[in-house]
């Protein structure tokens, strides 16, 4: 079967956390936003949290043996 999971996991991630990591470089010398997080720019920290997942699902993702050949027997 050709459906890989991680393609999409990966670029959702990806996606989420580019997003996430952008604001927070955006908002970080703001310091109304973090009064709530204890000055802890916590959508930078998250967004790179993302970033590192979904590039580890794509990386995995490329790596994938092709399983589509027929299986050896010896």
């Amino acid at each position: 079967m050709g459906l890989d999971l991680r393609w999409p996991i990966g670029l959702m991630f990806s996606l989420v956390g580019l997003l996430i990591t952008i604001y927070g470089f955006a908002t970080r010398n703001d310091a109304e936003v973090y009064r709530r997080s204890l000055g802890i720019n916590i959508n930078l920290i998250w967004g790179v949290v993302l970033l590192v997942f979904g590039g580890l699902m794509l990386f995995l993702a490329t790596r994938r043996k092709d399983d589509s050949g027929p299986p050896d027997h010896k």
